[in-house]
């Protein structure tokens, strides 16, 4: 990368400032107050919680600086079209407010996976659906450290690698001192409460008006300096980037409408619906109105918050349609692309770049701090808290346990953001990732909630034959590749004295170094699916195989489990479906059918 755009003096001045802002707020948030000396205060909140911050929290820990820098990355290189993930992620969120919370929010759960336990009565399906989330949770940690770090090295002489362990380093300290503070009176109900999801809170509330005011702040800069917002649409539209209604039914294209539909479903059912780190925000407020309410403010967050990031995205394509700086070798990763134009247009406003980089940063500590915690409370709730040793210490060791394992979340981050920056652009590879591990688990929320007949058997054999079909697909492509997606024309006819990269393909991959194939061989495998799809292809799976399983071997039978458990509006149409099927059994109630049912049962057997 060319060594002509860098941080200034000032910038480094405002961005350590900010920094220190940053991690001073955790601090306070930490020490202010009563500390947290339960591990129901230090997870969820002690369930006390006002929903304007919890909301603000549920944005901050979901928008990281993956999408700051990876939602722009993908507008520039792919088009708008990804945009319609807004409405796929509208209707998720609807379904997860009107489904989910209902059964999942009553039951007081401290780790969402003591759900699986109860539904199927089965230790070894829980542990499977945890140990699935933490790998997912690593994978993200890794990308979340790995974002910031494409941003510094994109600005100063740091190359990304010792930008990532400094990064690392950090953080694992940020989240240190929002966790491991102990002490104080729980008695007094000082405020902010001390240390948990609580500090946890209260930063990303900062941290999160931090990355909305960063990013607004580059776009409303660089629109003036184009002309306006009509004028950046206009180059865009003549670069063929202005794309909402492609609605090709291949599922082998990238980005149509029902793929990127598909993935905003997806998105909203594995993040909000099933991620321990937001249902930790959902049980931290006083009842169910409010966590459903949360869900609304959410959606119009996100709204906000996305519209900002791929309008960037447009802007810098609007900025570099005559020189593309990828092409041009002066940045060696399209996820820079944001970084970059921040110090080489705007550069005149001396701090603009350091407050940049800042609010990046802010993304990350956000969501570090957020998934941190969820590390430690899925960690202890589903792996440690019966074992002989931590069994019977009292409830303040517990808890100091839980804020260790916080902490020591943030140095796992390291190791996997160096796998991360390995494989493509950011954005692509915590979806193709995330997909390939959620989407089986996301299924089995999916069962146990909307299939009432799927018994514990079905549930695991569904649940491992999906696990097993999407990892192979989904991280086949790493490792025996396919054909690299289809990019948007770059230009460099502007360039002057542009130095081009020798190996364009190479340069331009963000297909895991993978070269395409000539138009005239082109033949489509699996692994060339659309990732979109990566996902909801798991839910499926597992929903269709866990039920084939169940009624091959004897499915559940209305009343064989407790009704809280399940949708209600599912539970009664499987019950009438069972009394249209059976109708010798004369039955008034779902009590009666389910006792005629299993004396049947007991009959049939012996």
């Amino acid at each position: 990368m060319t060594a002509d755009v860098r941080f200034t003096a000032v910038d480094y001045t405002v961005f350590v400032s900010m920094l220190l802002v940053s991690l001073g707020i955790g601090v306070y948030s930490s020490l202010r107050g009563k500390g947290a000396s339960s591990t129901q205060a230090f997870l969820v909140g002690g369930r006390e919680m006002s929903v304007a911050p919890v909301a603000l929290s549920l944005i901050g820990g979901v928008i990281s600086a993956i999408s700051i820098l990876g939602l722009p990355t993908e507008v520039y290189l792919y088009g708008t079209q990804l945009t319609t993930n807004i409405i796929g992620l509208m209707l998720g969120v609807t379904v997860v407010k009107h489904v989910f919370l209902p059964v999942i929010y009553p039951l007081k759960l401290i780790s969402i996976y003591e759900y699986i336990e109860l539904r199927f009565k089965s230790k070894a399906l829980r542990m499977l659906a945890m140990s699935c989330q933490l790998i997912g949770l690593c994978v993200y940690l890794g990308s979340c450290l790995y974002a910031p770090s494409l941003a510094v090295s994109s600005v100063t002489s740091i190359p990304t690698w010792a930008s990532v362990l400094t990064m690392g380093i950090v953080c694992a300290f940020y989240i240190t001192i929002v966790s491991l503070i102990v002490g104080g009176d729980n008695s007094k109900g000082s405020f902010p409460p001390k240390g948990g999801v609580k500090a946890v809170v209260y930063t990303d509330v900062v941290q999160t008006l931090l990355m909305f005011g960063g990013v607004i702040l580059v776009v409303a800069l660089s629109c003036k300096d184009m002309g306006g917002l009509r004028e950046v649409l206009q180059i865009a539209n003549q670069g063929g980037r202005l794309e909402f209604f492609n609605t090709d039914p291949s599922p082998f294209v990238r980005h149509t409408l029902w793929s990127t539909i598909v993935l905003g479903l997806y998105t909203a059912f594995s993040v909000i619906g099933t991620g321990q780190s937001q249902y930790q925000r959902f049980a931290s407020v006083k009842n169910l109105a409010m966590a459903q309410r949360l869900c609304t403010l959410f959606s119009i967050g996100v709204l906000l918050l996305w519209g900002v990031f791929y309008t960037s995205g447009l802007v810098a394509y609007a900025v570099y349609s005559g020189c593309d700086p990828l092409t041009a070798g002066k940045i060696e990763k399209p996820d820079q692309i944001i970084p970059y134009l921040v110090a080489d247009k705007l550069s005149r406003l001396n701090g603009l770049g350091g407050l940049f980089v800042a609010a990046v940063y802010g993304g990350v500590l956000s969501s570090l701090s957020s998934q941190g915690n969820a590390i430690a409370c899925i960690v202890w709730e589903d792996f440690l808290k019966d074992r002989p040793y931590f069994r019977d210490i009292s409830d303040r060791s517990a808890t100091n346990v839980v804020k260790l394992l916080s902490a020591v979340a943030g140095l796992v981050g390291i190791g996997m953001a160096f796998v991360i920056g390995n494989l493509g652009t950011i954005n692509h590879v915590i979806y193709a990732i995330d997909g390939a591990i959620g989407g089986p688990l996301c299924g089995l929320f999916f069962i146990g909630i909307c299939a009432p007949w799927v018994s514990t058997k079905g549930a695991i054999v569904g649940s491992l034959l999906s696990f097993t079909f999407n990892l192979w697909v989904g991280l086949g492509r790493f490792v025996i590749g396919g054909k690299g997606p289809e990019r948007l024309p770059l230009s460099v006819d502007a360039c002057a004295n542009a130095t081009l990269s020798t190996d364009l393909n190479a340069t331009l991959s963000d297909s895991f170094s993978i070269t395409e194939t000539p138009p005239q061989m082109a033949s489509h495998t699996i692994y060339d699916l659309s990732y979109c799809y990566n996902g909801v292809l798991g839910i499926a799976l597992n929903i269709v195989i866990s039920s084939l399983v169940s009624f091959l071997t004897g499915p559940l039978l209305p009343g064989e489990i407790r009704s809280d458990l399940v949708y209600p509006p599912c539970s009664k149409l499987y019950h009438r479906l069972c009394l249209l099927l059976r109708p010798r059994l004369e039955v008034t109630t779902e009590k009666e059918c389910a006792e005629k049912e299993v004396t049947l049962n007991m009959l049939t057997s012996k």
